[in-house]
Order: C-alpha cells, then sequence, then structure tokens
C-alpha cells in the first residue's frame, strides 16, 4: 500500500477490535479518509497544493479589531473545524498547527509529534452575533478534556486538546469556563484541556482545508471509526 495514504500509527493504533471488524473495502476507505494527502486527481496535493494556505498569523488586538479571532485544538483538525462551522456567528474556520518552535511546519512533521505544534482551528466570528464565551462553550461538547496526550483514535501530544488565548480577558474567560465545568460535576475525572498562550499560527495543506465539505464520505469514515461520536456521548450525554 502507498504509505501516503495511510495515517501514522499513532493515529490508528487504539482500537485492535473496531479495526478488526471493518472489511477490507471499509477498512481502506477509513485509512483513505486520514488526514493527509489522497491519491485521487482531485485531492492529491502538488508541491504548490501543499503549501500552506496563507502566512502564519499572530493573535493580536490588531487582528481582533474587526473580525475576532479565537484558536482551539481539539485533536484532528478536521472535526474541529467542521463542528465549528456549525456555530451560528463564525464567519470562517482554518486548520492548521500551533504551538511548536519548528518554522512552517508540514503535516508530516507535526503528525510525527517532533515539531511541538498541536492540530488546531482558527476561528474568525463575529463578534456582534457570537462571543469569545460563547465559543468556548461551545468547544467543550465537542471533546474529550479528561484524555491527556490523546483525542479518541489520535495518540500523541499533537493532538491533546487546548485553548489558546491571545489577550488576558481570553485568558480569564477561559480559566472561568474550565473551572465552571470542573465544578458543574459533567466530568467525573480532572480536566486535562490546557490553557496556552497563542504563537504563531501556521494553516494546514490546502487539502485539509474545508476537509469535512469537499470529502464527506472519507470524513464520515474516519470520524466514525475514530469512535469521536461515540465517545463525546459517554462524556457529554446525547445530543437533544
Amino acid at each position: 500500500m502507498n504509505t501516503s495514504l495511510a495515517r501514522p500509527a499513532n493515529r490508528l493504533g487504539r482500537n485492535k477490535k473496531t479495526a478488526a471488524g471493518w472489511t477490507g473495502s471499509a477498512l481502506l476507505a477509513l485509512l483513505l479518509s486520514a488526514c493527509g494527502p489522497t491519491s485521487s486527481p482531485t485531492a492529491s496535493a502538488t508541491s504548490a497544493e501543499t503549501a500552506a494556505a496563507a502566512e502564519p498569523t499572530e493573535l493580536t488586538a490588531a487582528a481582533l479589531e474587526n473580525a475576532g479571532v479565537a484558536v482551539f485544538a481539539g485533536g484532528c483538525f478536521w472535526c474541529t473545524e467542521s463542528d465549528f462551522d456549525k456555530v451560528p456567528g463564525v464567519l470562517s474556520t482554518t486548520s492548521g498547527y500551533i504551538g511548536g518552535t519548528l518554522a512552517n511546519p508540514t503535516y508530516k512533521q507535526v503528525s510525527s509529534g517532533t515539531s511541538g505544534h498541536l492540530e488546531a482551528v482558527q476561528v474568525r466570528y463575529d463578534p456582534a452575533k457570537t462571543s469569545y464565551a460563547t465559543l468556548l462553550q461551545a468547544y467543550w461538547p465537542t471533546i474529550d478534556p479528561v484524555t491527556p496526550n490523546q483525542q479518541f483514535c489520535d495518540r500523541g501530544p499533537q493532538y491533546r486538546s487546548a485553548i489558546f488565548y491571545a489577550t488576558a480577558e481570553e485568558q480569564r474567560l477561559a480559566e472561568a469556563s474550565k473551572a465552571a465545568l470542573q465544578a458543574s460535576g459533567q466530568l467525573s475525572q480532572p480536566i486535562v484541556t490546557e490553557i496556552l498562550p497563542a504563537t504563531l499560527f501556521y494553516p494546514a495543506e490546502k487539502y485539509h482545508q474545508d476537509y469535512a465539505t469537499k470529502n464527506p464520505l472519507r470524513y464520515h469514515y474516519y470520524r466514525n471509526g475514530c469512535g469521536r461520536d461515540q465517545r463525546l456521548e459517554q462524556l457529554w450525554g446525547k445530543k437533544s
């Protein structure tokens, strides 16, 4: 098999029983849905296409002047991006990398766990229609906040959950939101989601952007195979 088609071992190494239950064709489809280039003509990545979608951006007061900007890490950025796209008031979402020291990281470098980055999503929102506090409320039920260095089937520090703040007010709101959730008794274990100062955000390669919309079948195979929604239901209950 072309190794470019499969996720790194940390992506699918968790539920062997789940993998064994798939038929060969379904498992292949799951592998093809991984956060990497595919072999289809419409999704394959040339050297130009794998370049970052934009220059790295830093969350500053100036960047927040017109549209609000927030960055959240919740495991595979395909899923986090898709979840935030459904939140009213969100203008755009961008999958990318944040938190490391390596300049212009590639997906291969980040997914190996050696670059220090996390997969994350930059959310631009209309402050007249939603708020940072509302985004925080929307974020928690989309992640597993009690498992360190892992989100669902994706293992490694590059997939850990985190909230990145750009201002002291965002830090205050994030810490208050985390404390309130812990005190609520919703979760029986300590919350390990980190609250970190924002650093340079590097947009991921173009084939990662809007993946759920552009590749719905592969996306749903991946999300289901990873056990994301099953685990979310365990933590948060069924969606109303």
